[in-house]
């Protein structure tokens, strides 16, 4: 499935918040785009992986990679069998499941069942703000900093209407104990600067308090914020010294590394 070019697969409320369209059938998914490609952040990176990527995202960062799924989302509605026919296509046991956010659709589930039953490997990859029940081997929840905030002069649009229900949102402590109880997860913190450092650090602290199951630094990952190489090489270094620093893990933006921004990656 290609990366889609146009928006009528995508009801006005799924271009505001990102919210499953009632009008759909109860198993479809807007698909931006489905690929293989290698893992390209976290503990797995490098992992020959097929990406199902949703449109549709409740939140609005400002350096969003994904624009088309979020900011502008774009997509065709498929059945949970035709995502798993494409998927199969591919000689991969990994699959991501990315957005965009892709819990926010119902049909999440589903697909995540179906691909549990055939034996895939399952990372999903959330903002941490929506919990849902499912075969999820590897949870990277992303939780949105401050720094990811649409303020007026980061608003890729101009137009100023998301900072203030992005900032209301962008972060549930509760659900993130919740995602470190029930599986296996990482929290991978994209960071633009040793700034970011402080709420991270307290972040860490509450999700600890919170959850039951222990939450390893291991566990914690630093990714330098860069949609480019060159935005990346002046991230890179700065991140990976934070990580020495405070102890916990960097990760590496592998597909950015190799294929730069291009799309399919």
């Amino acid at each position: 499935m290609p990366v889609a070019s146009d928006t009528d697969g995508l009801d006005a409320a799924d271009r505001a918040d990102g919210d499953s369209a009632g009008e759909r059938a109860a198993d479809a998914l807007p698909i931006n785009e489905l690929f293989c490609s290698l893992q390209g952040e976290g503990r797995l990176a490098g992992v020959p992986s097929v990406f199902v990527r949703t449109s549709g995202c409740n939140l609005r960062c400002w350096f969003c990679d994904s624009y088309h799924t979020s900011w502008e989302p774009t997509g065709d509605w498929y059945g949970v069998d035709d995502v798993l026919a494409a998927v199969s296509e591919y000689d991969a046991d990994h699959v991501v499941f990315t957005g965009g956010e892709p819990l926010v659709h119902d049909a999440s589930v589903d697909l995540l069942e179906a691909l549990a039953e055939r034996g895939y490997h399952t990372t999903v990859e959330t903002n941490g703000t929506i919990h849902r029940a499912a075969p999820i081997d590897l949870a990277s929840v992303s939780p949105k900093l401050a720094s990811s905030t649409p303020t007026a002069e980061r608003d890729p649009k101009g137009e100023g209407e998301w900072a203030d229900r992005h900032e209301q949102r962008r972060l549930d402590v509760d659900v993130l104990g919740r995602f470190v109880e029930d599986y296996d997860t990482q929290l991978k913190f994209v960071v633009t600067g040793p700034e970011d450092m402080p709420e991270i650090e307290g972040l860490v602290a509450d999700v600890r308090v919170t959850a039951d199951t222990p939450l390893p630094d291991d566990r914690v990952l630093l990714m330098p914020e860069g949609q480019t190489r060159d935005e990346l090489t002046e991230t890179r270094r700065v991140v990976a010294d934070l990580a020495v620093e405070y102890g916990y893990r960097y990760t590496p933006r592998l597909h950015v590394d190799l294929w730069n921004d291009a799309p399919g990656t």
